[in-house]
């Protein structure tokens, strides 16, 4: 029964769907091995500051910026295929590059390219999973990629570190192995997803035109505002992966094998509950905007409670609230973005879509950190809180402005471009 089940699920999905998915699962493995040990890599190899290494991981993220910007503009222009498969080439090189440098001062021009070289493969993914899938089961196919991207979080680091315990130089070679693998199954079997009307009696814009397209962009107030509301969203959850583990350890005395094991429950259960809640929401035809709220609404409760409870199994409890907040709110949330966005400007739609992720990942730590400075550790949690629940009203007013009068369908069931925000 329970394989009938799983063929009809594999039946219900294009083939070219699995193919893009399976393709992303080796280079989501590749990424994990490395990871985790490429700061223990550089000071282990170099004899460097941690500071130093905070350098190089700021160069990664300035650049990639720059370069998810150029991938969107190029993405719709020459399609999504040979930009996804230009970043699989130079990320497999550049990592390569790394495991086999002998100078510090090389990190510094290697992180820059496969920052910006890297990165313009980000929204070709994300256009051609939009591309490949029907508007009412794009928030499914998102759930089924953060579904393997645990699996990949869960295992990775175990297999990095049994190679990086043998040399560096062969868990480099193996990322790298993946992402060439990745780009060879594109390559082969993938086809190019854009779709083929852009092509028609139109003109192609020029390259220059791709470019000022993101001026239409950032003149969509709906979607910038989808943007902003989003970050905030982002904002808390990233607390998780920075503050979280410090505070459990400094305030409550919980080592870091407890805080593993909430990140471990947090992952187990993505990979277990994930396609049920994705499903749900999809067969049970839930309002997009009120599924984003209820997973906020949990974001809130779950993370303002590390304020003001004490004990280890009440800290499980709330890492049980957010996760179920996770996998209401983070597939949703890239479906809706989709939508705002016209099929010949995905790319340059998903690429801004990434400044939230980067505004929220480069400013919630240091945020964080005036806080407690100022106010003290526990004032994190309750600012989430507080912060948490303006978004769930800011997405409570965009469903009511987005709602007919009469009756209020879900997103899936609106015209993409008539989605008011």
């Amino acid at each position: 029964m329970r394989l009938n089940h799983l063929r009809a699920v594999y039946e219900d999905y294009p083939k070219q769907f699995w193919l893009l998915v399976g393709a992303s699962f080796i280079d989501m493995v590749g990424n994990a091995l490395i990871f985790p040990f490429f700061a223990l890599f550089m000071t282990d190899r170099f004899d460097v500051s941690v500071g130093r290494v905070g350098v190089i991981f700021a160069l990664f993220s300035i650049s990639g910026i720059v370069g998810s910007t150029i991938g969107g503009a190029l993405t719709d222009r020459f399609g999504r295929k040979p930009i996804a498969l230009t970043s699989l080439l130079v990320s497999a090189a550049g990592n390569l590059c790394i495991g086999l440098a002998n100078d510090f001062s090389l990190m510094y021009p290697l992180a820059l390219m496969i920052g910006l070289i890297g990165s313009i493969g980000h929204p070709a993914w994300q256009a051609m999973m939009a591309d490949l899938l029907p508007e009412e089961k794009r928030i499914e196919g998102f759930g089924v990629i953060r579904i393997l991207f645990n699996v990949a979080v869960m295992f990775g680091p175990i297999i990095g570190g049994l190679l990086a315990g043998v040399s560096y130089v062969l868990l480099f070679s193996v990322d790298a192995a993946a992402s060439l693998i990745t780009a060879s199954i594109l390559l082969v079997f993938l086809r190019e997803t854009r779709p083929q009307g852009q092509a028609g009696s139109a003109p192609e814009e020029t390259l220059l035109q791709t470019f000022q397209g993101y001026r239409r962009v950032l003149r969509d107030t709906r979607f910038i505002t989808f943007i902003l509301v989003g970050s905030v969203v982002w904002l808390v959850y990233f607390q998780m992966n920075t503050t979280l583990a410090v505070y459990l350890r400094d305030e409550h005395g919980i080592q870091p094998q407890g805080f593993g094991l909430l990140l471990s429950m947090n992952a187990l259960m993505v990979v277990a509950l994930q396609f049920w809640f994705t499903r749900q929401i999809r067969q049970r035809g839930y309002p997009s905007l009120l599924v984003l709220a209820a997973g906020t609404l949990l974001y809130a409760i779950g993370f303002s409670m590390f304020g003001y409870v004490s004990g280890y199994a009440l800290f499980v409890m709330a890492m049980i609230i957010i996760t179920i907040g996770e996998m209401l709110a983070v597939p949703t949330g890239q479906a809706v973005a989709v939508q705002f966005a016209p099929e010949h400007m995905r790319g340059r739609y998903m690429a801004v879509l990434g400044f939230g992720f980067a505004i929220a990942s480069g400013s919630g730590p240091w945020l964080a950190g005036q806080v407690i400075a100022t106010l003290g550790f526990e004032w994190v949690w309750y600012f989430a809180g507080v912060i948490g629940m303006m978004a769930v009203i800011a997405y409570l007013v965009m469903y009511v402005r987005s709602a007919p009068p009469e009756a209020v369908p879900s997103l899936e069931e609106q015209p993409t471009r008539d989605l008011a925000v």
